[in-house]
């Protein structure tokens, strides 16, 4: 499932950030320039997708998930549950 998490999670990021960039998985999120508003817009959107619950995650989970890598270890933990 790891794999499906990360090709929604990179779908995700494209559509929030409206550019066509390469994301590597260690590339920091702030620094493509997603903001906070958009760093939630795009963590729903691959927690609809995905079909994990926002609730597994704590606000200090969230803020601790600063690249596409550590959104994806995150939600696939939960993934291969849901």
């Amino acid at each position: 499932m790891p794999d499906t998490v990360e090709t929604t999670a990179r779908t995700a990021l494209a559509e929030v950030l409206e550019t066509d960039v390469t994301i590597a998985l260690d590339d920091e999120l702030d620094r493509l320039g997603l903001t906070s508003l958009n760093k939630v817009l795009f963590l729903m959107s691959v927690c609809e997708r995905t079909r994990v619950g926002l609730h597994h995650f704590t606000e200090d989970d969230v803020a601790g998930m600063q690249t596409l890598g550590q959104v994806v270890t995150a939600l696939s933990r939960y993934a291969e549950e849901a």
